[in-house]
């Protein structure tokens, strides 16, 4: 089975449930904002300072649009996947 059509399908239901997330919020706009500038925040900080413990995230466009959408739980879920 090819492993990026399963891959391209996963991020494809994720933002869906990110937009359905952040539809039913009472300030839809802001709550995505203030997630994304979190997300981008947490990413940016692991990148620099991540070294220090071992977690250094590089900084590309899946992570940076991860993070955007995702928010905090994406760049910690990053820093699992890098130890295991």
């Amino acid at each position: 089975m090819r492993t990026d059509l399963i891959f391209w399908s996963m991020c494809a239901v994720v933002v869906i449930v990110m937009m359905i997330y952040y539809s039913r919020r009472e300030r839809k706009i802001l709550s995505f904002i203030f997630g994304a500038f979190t997300g981008m925040t947490a990413l940016f900080i692991l990148n620099r300072y991540g070294g220090v413990i071992g977690a250094e995230i590089p900084i590309n466009i899946f992570n940076v649009s991860g993070s955007a959408v995702l928010g905090v739980p994406f760049v910690a879920g990053l820093v699992v996947l890098k130890y295991l």
